[in-house]
């Protein structure tokens, strides 16, 4: 690792250039951190060019790292980043600060943390809120779980990626923060759904409506993001509808572990299974709009 001070300008180690990873990565290299990043993509080479380096693994991302970031799809994906052979724990440091800002299980999280104390990195689990617009202008909401002295470290790249982030508990604490986070998002989509099409049924300009209901007590940010998207039919992700599902999945699954009914998030959950199996799975969740209630019975 080198000697810079980490508290201004970090070598870090980014794996996950997806819809959320290449903006966030952007922003961390325009406040002037060092990035190598995991994979090297068409995609990736759009956004980043050649303002950062490109690593053939997530280890030779890790290796000369102070700071790995992981921004993946789900549970698995995490935990093969880390623990294959080619993984982040085969290369990581006495002092790496791991941070899992995926949206994964919290049990998993603790799990990956206690492996990465093995190895003597610290791990954060620090899941994001608010889409790809967040991640492209750095107004993430964060929820953070671990050591408070870690999440001090992390400041300085956090405060680059969101606007608000809060320190939750410890590691597991911050899924936890987002599962709940992702119930009341994709029971408010489900709401402004069924307002909408109850208000086209009946014949009524929903842009009136949605204009009027922005003023009074039903007026959210789902409803300003996302009820336009639905009165227009425009469902380019976004954040879409199958990761949403996969979300939701680990709120019945935390449900069930933890004895707590849950039905309304339940009840999305399989709206979102019939989206899926419709072939909406790539398309924003905003798309739920689509779903006929039926199709989840």
């Amino acid at each position: 690792m080198t000697s810079t001070n980490w508290e201004t300008h970090m070598d870090i180690g980014f794996i996950g250039m997806g819809v959320m990873g290449r903006p966030m990565a952007a922003n961390l290299v325009a406040a002037g951190h060092r990035l190598t990043v995991h994979r090297d993509t068409p995609a990736a080479r759009e956004v980043l060019g050649t303002s950062v380096r490109y690593a053939a693994s997530p280890a030779e991302a890790s290796r000369d790292s102070d700071v790995v970031v992981l921004m993946l799809p789900d549970t698995p994906d995490v935990e093969a980043v880390m623990r294959d052979a080619d993984g982040v724990l085969g290369a990581v440091r006495p002092g790496t600060l791991v941070i899992d800002m995926s949206s994964i299980s919290p049990a998993a999280e603790r799990q990956l943390a206690e492996e990465a104390g093995r190895f003597g990195a610290t791990y954060l689990d620090a899941p994001v809120s608010g889409g790809e617009i967040g991640a492209r202008d750095g107004t993430l909401s964060i929820m953070v779980g671990g050591d408070p002295d870690a999440v001090d470290r992390a400041r300085p790249i956090l405060e680059v990626l969101g606007s608000r982030t809060a320190h939750i508990g410890a590691v597991g604490a911050g899924q936890t923060a987002k599962i709940a986070n992702q119930i009341v998002v994709g029971m408010t989509i489900e709401a402004v759904a069924e307002a909408m099409r109850l208000v086209e049924a009946a014949g009524v300009d929903p842009d009136a409506v949605h204009s009027a209901l922005m003023g009074g007590f039903a007026s959210s940010r789902v409803l300003e993001v996302h009820g336009p998207r639905m009165i227009k039919r425009e469902f380019e992700p976004g954040f879409r509808i199958r990761l949403h599902r996969k979300d939701l999945g680990l709120a019945t699954e935390a449900a069930s572990r933890l004895g707590v009914s849950l039905p309304g998030a339940s009840l999305v959950h399989g709206l979102m299974n019939a989206a899926v199996d419709a072939g909406l799975g790539d398309s924003d969740h905003s798309a739920l709009r689509l779903v006929p209630g039926d199709l989840a019975s």
